[in-house]
């Protein structure tokens, strides 16, 4: 949206965690309550390849292709939805950064608009953990919200607590074999960012393995207190 920009005291928050962390949890409670808006990279990719813009269609030819999209092309993508008029409220990257150019990338995108990340927040969690936590969890197929078979059931069986849909949807790739390995390419790629973050000033971390409230109540405090 030509003219709606990110304005200087918009805040920026990045949350960083493994898969299975609960970062897109986290990230819609944090959007719930604070008003900002959830971005990760998957849905940007999709939305933009819908939309048709230059950055979307470069997107979905690679995608269509099989291929990784680059990292100049998730940036082109992430700069325009920056400047849409919500953003203005604040932004939840969830996913994205993946690596440290990606990061340095981001703060050169920011740092045009005047802004800068206000936290990055790390959800600690133990590896061995995730292969139970990751196998049980599913989602709405309708709005997308998360749920676990032990951490988050539904209210009502196979019902969506938030829409009502009974269309849930299980990860193919959500079994243990595939999960020791994205942990260990985690490890190797994205883990990185926690040092390059501790050394701009802006990491905090936040054990991740306890009760979904609990954790959500203390990312909560951690972003109000980072705002400011």
């Amino acid at each position: 949206m030509d003219g709606a920009q990110v304005t200087a005291t918009a805040p920026v928050f990045i949350l960083l965690g493994p898969p299975g962390a609960g970062k897109g949890t986290q990230a819609r409670m944090l959007q719930d309550a604070h008003g900002f808006v959830q971005l990760s990279t998957g849905d940007l990719l999709r939305a933009a390849a819908a939309a048709g813009t230059d950055a979307g269609e470069a997107a979905k030819a690679v995608m269509e292709a099989g291929g990784l999209v680059s990292d100049e092309i998730v940036i082109a993508i992430l700069k325009d939805r920056l400047g849409d008029e919500d953003c203005a409220h604040g932004v939840i990257l969830d996913g994205f950064p993946r690596t440290t150019g990606q990061a340095e990338a981001l703060d050169e995108l920011l740092a045009e608009a005047g802004q800068h990340i206000n936290a990055a927040i790390s959800l600690e969690v133990d590896d061995a953990a995730m292969v139970a936590r990751i196998s049980g969890r599913f989602t709405c197929g309708n709005c997308g919200e998360g749920y676990h078979d032990v951490h988050k059931p539904t209210a009502v069986l196979g019902t969506c607590d938030k829409c009502g849909s009974t269309h849930m949807k299980r990860r193919a790739d959500d079994n243990a074999e595939t999960v020791a390995q994205r942990l260990t390419e985690y490890h190797k790629q994205t883990a990185p960012l926690i040092a390059y973050y501790e050394g701009k000033g802006v990491l905090q971390s936040l054990d991740a393995m306890g009760e979904i409230d609990a954790i959500a109540a203390t990312l909560s405090g951690m972003v109000r207190e980072a705002e400011g």
